[in-house]
């Protein structure tokens, strides 16, 4: 797909970050853009800034996209709306709980699951028909750098990122042959604002750096290039060579000594202090 002007974009998480910019970005080439939060005060300020810009050809919802009938009703009503999806941007995501596995709790981590994960793969099944029906059309889903390595404190982040991963890949094997893109998208530090806790803050401020109008620009172009594997943001290309060439045994040592210096180590101290006396 080499043009959007007339094109019906399906973006999720699009009241902040890279799925703002995506809906500004796609609203600015012309296509109808249908947008989807959890928070209505951020996806309205989304609409606002493009109002200000002259775009009016968008529809928006408010909804978790962890619910699967409110994923499939919203995918009916863009379809009333503006008729089938042409892209599809599965962006919505949240943090992890920041803390070693041991200490994680089992319901928050389910619940990022419940997100990062099936939000993905229900806005798949909810879309993907459409796609089919047009005989073109391109689905972007959003992993990450950690969906390429794991480093710690991420096991729930992590765990989501590799299941968004190993969907995609397998779409992309199955729809190779189709007139249907299928790209997984791994961002390394990318400024949004999905860092929320206190104790991430560190965090965000070393690594977090990519402008997420940057990332768009560069997503859209693979779009039209039909690349369908994009690693890009601060970061990105030194953690892609490290997941394709550095032995996990030596991966892991890099990693713990990279991110120690903004991870909490009390939370380890009584866990390492065992393996070590």
């Amino acid at each position: 797909m080499q043009k959007f002007e007339n094109k019906n974009v399906v973006i999720t998480g699009a009241g902040s970050g890279m799925g703002r910019a995506y809906a500004l970005a796609f609203g600015r080439l012309g296509a109808n853009v249908a947008l989807n939060d959890y928070e209505e005060k951020a996806l309205d300020e989304t609409k606002a800034l493009l109002q200000a810009e002259g775009i009016e050809s968008f529809y928006a919802e408010v909804f978790d996209v962890s619910e699967k009938r409110k994923m499939y009703a919203f995918a009916e009503q863009v379809k009333n709306v503006f008729g089938n999806a042409h892209v599809v941007i599965n962006n919505a995501g949240i943090e992890g709980q920041g803390k070693p596995f041991y200490l994680m709790d089992e319901k928050a981590y389910k619940r990022l699951m419940d997100i990062n994960f099936y939000g993905v793969f229900y806005g798949c099944k909810a879309f993907l028909p459409q796609l089919v029906e047009n005989n073109e059309g391109a689905i972007v889903n959003v992993s990450s750098i950690f969906g390429l390595i794991a480093p710690p404190n991420n096991a729930d982040y992590s765990a989501s990122k590799f299941a968004v991963r190993g969907l995609t890949e397998a779409l992309m094997a199955e729809f190779h042959e189709s007139p249907i893109s299928i790209h997984c998208l791994h961002p390394g530090g990318i400024d949004t604002n999905i860092v929320r806790k206190e104790e991430s803050k560190e965090f965000a401020k070393k690594y977090l750096t990519t402008p997420p109008e940057e990332i768009v620009d560069h997503v859209i172009q693979c779009i039209q290039k039909k690349k369908s594997k994009i690693v890009y943001g601060n970061d990105s290309f030194k953690v892609w060579l490290a997941s394709n060439f550095v032995p996990q045994g030596i991966l892991n040592g890099i990693l713990w000594n990279e991110l120690k210096k903004v991870l909490d180590l009390k939370t380890y101290a009584t866990f390492i202090k065992k393996f070590k006396t």
